[in-house]
């Protein structure tokens, strides 16, 4: 035992699925620490989760793209006397563009907290995590189940995710641990204007609303599960690159994504 009272961890928390999660949690009697860059969301969304009735989140204003980051939010974490029974990873964002025309700064940024820091996040706290018998949520997207030609790195960052969450389904269950991978397609949220994905290519019978998207995530973890795909066609396109020729799903989603920018 150390003392340490058992807190949900929810990265990426200020806006979209981040902050559909937080409400979820915090809905469900879970105590949350949320964490994000922009301290005045965090803290609106902090206000409104208390106003609502449900445990009042503790929020830590941080980049996790910085090399340092989840050691500083680990030390935060013990200055507030807490510890991890939940991780939730969804802090990350993406580039759209040919990877030889996006700044390889930004991009190695991406690489940095869509893989580097979640891996870190998700490793960090077995020990918390066994003791509280919780679990881990990283999300991914459908992306990660196919190559990305206009947004290669992000495409690549995910597929990480998903093969990285799997197996340590496997490897953690034996000691309690949920491991899940949450999979969506397009949702709802800021990220594809951050993204600088042009509104043609959204495909409207694959899109979701972040709080659908987070209940299923939320479920999913609960349940243990290893991955979930919300959404009947988000479900096929993700086996899709099982079915046909790698060459060809190459060719289709650059034929897309060239048509969208059009």
């Amino acid at each position: 035992m150390t003392g340490f009272a058992p807190v949900t961890l929810i990265t990426g928390a200020s806006a979209g699925i981040g902050a559909a999660l937080s409400e979820i949690f915090a809905r469900h009697g879970h105590r949350t620490v949320l964490v994000a860059r922009r301290q005045g969301q965090l803290t609106a969304l902090a206000d409104a989760i208390g106003e609502d009735g449900h445990p009042a989140p503790r929020i830590l204003a941080m980049d996790l793209a910085q090399p340092d980051a989840p050691a500083q939010l680990a030390a935060a974490l013990r200055d507030l006397g807490v510890e991890p029974a939940y991780v939730v990873n969804n802090a990350g964002f993406g580039l759209f563009g040919a990877a030889a025309s996006l700044d390889p700064n930004e991009q190695l940024a991406m690489i940095d907290l869509n893989v580097r820091a979640l891996t870190d996040l998700s490793l960090r706290f077995v020990d918390s995590l066994e003791r509280h018998r919780g679990g881990i949520l990283n999300v991914s997207s459908v992306a990660g189940f196919m190559p990305g030609p206009g947004m290669a790195v992000y495409h690549a960052t995910k597929a990480y995710v998903i093969s990285f969450s799997e197996a340590l389904h496997h490897e953690l269950k034996p000691r309690g641990i949920r491991v899940t991978a949450l999979c969506p397609g397009p949702v709802q949220t800021e990220f594809q204007e951050l993204a600088g994905i042009p509104d043609e290519m959204l495909p409207r019978r694959l899109m979701r609303v972040a709080g659908r998207v987070a209940e299923d995530g939320y479920d999913g973890l609960m349940r243990g599960r290893r991955l979930v795909v919300p959404g009947y066609d988000n479900k096929v396109a993700a086996l899709l690159p099982r079915l046909i020729p790698r060459a060809w799903m190459l060719a289709l989603i650059q034929l897309f994504q060239r048509s969208a920018v059009r």
